[in-house]
């Protein structure tokens, strides 16, 4: 294995995975959602994070490496929030004309109560340093610890402004499904025992969020974070944890709403989740200035994205890349540009299955095995690559999927036919099913994007990592299996480039980089 440096920190992910499952319960100013005072915060701090800047240091970096779970699990129940209307809206049950179903009503009250699950849990970090961009005289001395470094006291102050913003902008993705479908408002507002849903959930939302105090706060800790982004030290600048929440706080639509003092207050004073919103308001206040919604439901899906793959639509790429693909592939992909790839540890981000086309199923014998036949349509139209997703796991086009910077297709130096059948059958039969935050190995119910490779290729002993009694698999690991020739690298992209000589050494320096 060539990866030991990544190995700390997808340790401490599955640490902070465990750790948030573990807390079933948050302090009483959380779960009553007001805002601790600065006292309140400050008493906390020595005793949350130690009274010495190295001590300070180690545990914000810990609280940083929980939160990008939150993150990804916000993220997703973004992707899945939007799976569940689109699919309503298709099969004509956001009219009046067609009633929601019994699992309809489940999924849509699952999905709420998970959403103020994670809310809960995104609001203890957000005002867990909350007052750290202003300490009063005599603080540091009154609670015996050392003065916040300034490297210590931005990055705590972006871990809370970023939380704060996910906050909102979760809220406003909420807010922009929901008022646009009265029928989903009423439902979600009525009261529900056995969901413990109280009653007008989305209106006592509405009310939190669009709290005067609340708002004013954010604003300040903006101006002490922009402030300070000017004169940050290369030394954090450098930091893969203050890339990660500068990256998460520049691209939040909120951020961009609030420095602006565009549409997020007009929104609290002219969104009312009881009443009815008049269609040409609501039309009105999305075509903004700025955008905001359809900044919030670009990024809806989780893939913030900065630019656009260096891959991206290159037509030249996209033929050559199609005529080397073979069925049962492995692909593996790289885009630092964005936000997700900086919470994956190693350089490598995505993996993924090419299952094949219909000639080369056809000349497997397998084209109308009662496995593939669903995916018919979806293979004649291109859709040919298995991959796991927030939203589960799906089959989407080669041309979805080169939208990267840095591309590798593997191949299985086992070349039976009976080998790649299987192969291609079990990654078809992992369609449908839920993301992994576990991460673990060991579980076949949910599945993230190395673990489906680690689940299709039964015939591979394949290189994990254990933490905490779980084995993990990170797509380094996969790309690894080239090193020992139980894979063939038959092509390599880096930063938009093809490299065609000395691949496999090419691609292990770049994983140790």
């Amino acid at each position: 294995m060539n990866q030991p440096r990544y190995a700390p920190l997808f340790c401490a992910l599955l640490l902070a995975s465990l750790l948030l499952q573990a807390c079933s319960t948050v302090p009483a100013i959380i779960q009553a959602e007001k805002l601790p005072s600065a006292q309140q915060c400050w008493q906390q701090t020595p005793v949350t994070f130690g009274t010495t800047n190295t001590l300070i240091s180690t545990s914000l970096n810990h609280k940083i490496d929980a939160y990008k779970l939150l993150v990804e699990e916000s993220l997703t129940h973004r992707a899945i929030g939007f799976s569940i209307i689109n699919q309503l809206q298709e099969e004509g049950k956001l009219s009046s004309k067609v009633p929601l179903a019994g699992n309809d009503l489940d999924l849509l009250n699952k999905n709420l109560m998970a959403h103020l699950t994670l809310r809960t849990k995104l609001y203890e970090v957000a005002y867990a340093q909350s007052c750290w961009h202003k300490p009063k005289k005599g603080t540091y001395e009154r609670l015996n610890m050392q003065p916040l470094t300034d490297l210590n006291q931005l990055k705590g102050t972006m871990l809370s402004l970023s939380a704060t913003l996910v906050l909102y902008d979760n809220y406003l993705i909420l807010s922009s499904l929901f008022e646009e479908h009265k029928k989903l408002r009423n439902f979600l507002n009525q009261k529900d025992p056995a969901y413990a849903k109280g009653n007008n959930t989305l209106e006592k939302l509405a009310k939190s969020y669009h709290s005067d105090k609340k708002l004013h706060m954010v604003k300040r800790v903006i101006r002490f974070y922009e402030q300070h982004l000017k004169t940050a030290s290369s030394a954090l600048v450098q930091d893969e944890n203050f890339i990660y929440l500068n990256t998460l706080i520049q691209q939040s639509p909120s951020y961009n709403a609030m420095k602006k003092n565009a549409p997020l207050k007009r929104l609290g004073k002219r969104l009312d989740f009881v009443g009815t919103v008049a269609n040409d308001e609501f039309r009105d206040l999305r075509s903004g200035g700025l955008n905001l919604f359809s900044g919030i439901l670009g990024n809806a899906t989780g893939l913030i994205e900065s630019r656009k793959g260096k891959l991206y639509h290159k037509d030249d790429v996209l033929k050559k890349v199609s005529h080397q693909l073979s069925a049962g592939d492995i692909l593996l992909e790289k885009t630092p540009f964005r936000l997700t790839d900086k919470m994956i540890p190693g350089h490598w981000g995505h993996a993924a299955i090419w299952v094949g086309t219909e000639e080369e199923l056809k000349a497997l014998g397998i084209w109308n095995h009662p496995v593939v036949l669903p995916y018919h349509d979806k293979i004649r139209k291109g859709a040919a690559v298995v991959e796991a997703l927030r939203s589960g796991v799906q089959v989407n086009s080669i041309a979805h999927f080169l939208n990267v910077d840095d591309l590798a297709i593997l191949r299985s130096t086992n070349t039976a036919k009976g080998i790649k059948i299987k192969h291609i059958l079990l990654a078809l039969k992992q369609v449908g099913k839920d993301y992994d935050f576990n991460f673990d190995v060991e579980t076949t119910d949910k599945i993230v994007c190395s673990e489906l490779v680690y689940t299709v290729y039964t015939d591979m002993s394949w290189p994990t990592e254990k933490a905490l009694g779980r084995y993990t698999i990170s797509p380094d690991n996969v790309a690894n299996k080239t090193m020992d020739g139980s894979l063939e690298l038959v092509t390599l992209y880096h930063d938009g480039e093809e490299i065609t000589t000395q691949q496999v050494a090419f691609m292990e320096q770049l994983m140790v980089k």
